[in-house]
């Protein structure tokens, strides 16, 4: 592991916790990032943001843990198998991670029904692009199409032996299809084809419901105190 120079930031209230505050360390802007060097840093429980990588480091809590799923292990439970058969008509197709119109309004129609009192239900098209592209990564952004009507984005980092699950959002009127399930379970098949090891799924927090979705899919490991273990189902 290359050393990478690091910088905290101020404590704040956490954003997934009441009550408590939280803190990350970022990889200092003088550290130049290449997709081979982030593929290190995902192993080690860092995570992207924009062209930021980070992870947390709070003083008096380790409730955010790294998750992934093991690809050739995965089996999906009945929620999962009616989605996949819901959405055998969903087309997807791969797009550069480039600004898109539509992309956006989406984005800004999720935000308002699911998030509507986060940051990000005010994100400007430059807000928007910055958070999930990256100058240096290499990101794919996946159309979803049913009834050939964009559905839904997944944005994806592409590393050689696995991918990193960055952000999915879709249009509201389809949720009765389920479309951010089958954003991943699209994912994990696309990964079983290429023979790929790992989904990362980011960060699994035991007490809050944003992550509870992430437990649906097994096996996940987590990293603990450095090493990836097994997730007790």
């Amino acid at each position: 592991m290359t050393s990478i120079p690091l910088f905290l930031t101020q404590e704040h209230d956490c954003s997934y916790l009441d009550g408590k505050v939280a803190r990350s360390a970022f990889v200092h802007p003088s550290c130049t990032l290449t997709p081979a060097l982030y593929a290190q840093l995902i192993r080690q429980g860092f995570r992207r943001s924009g062209d930021d990588v980070y992870k947390p480091y709070c003083r008096q809590c380790s409730a955010c843990l790294p998750s992934r799923l093991v690809v050739s292990r995965f089996k999906p439970n009945r929620a999962q198998q009616r989605c996949w058969k819901k959405n055998t008509g969903t087309q997807a197709i791969i797009k550069p991670p480039v600004f898109d119109q539509a992309h956006y309004e989406m984005y800004m129609r999720y935000q308002a029904t699911r998030h509507r009192d986060g940051d990000m239900a005010h994100s400007s098209p430059d807000d928007y692009l910055g958070f999930l592209s990256s100058a240096w990564s290499d990101t794919q952004f996946v159309e979803f199409l049913i009834y050939d009507e964009l559905a839904g984005v997944a944005v994806i980092d592409l590393f050689q032996d696995s991918w990193s699950a960055v952000y999915t959002f879709f249009e509201p009127k389809f949720a009765s299809l389920s479309p951010g399930v089958y954003a991943v379970l699209w994912q994990i098949e696309q990964l079983r084809k290429q023979q790929r090891e790992f989904l990362y799924l980011g960060f699994w927090i035991k007490g809050c419901k944003k992550m509870e979705y992430k437990s649906a899919y097994q096996p996940m490991q987590l990293l603990v105190e450095n090493q990836w273990v097994d997730m007790p189902v």
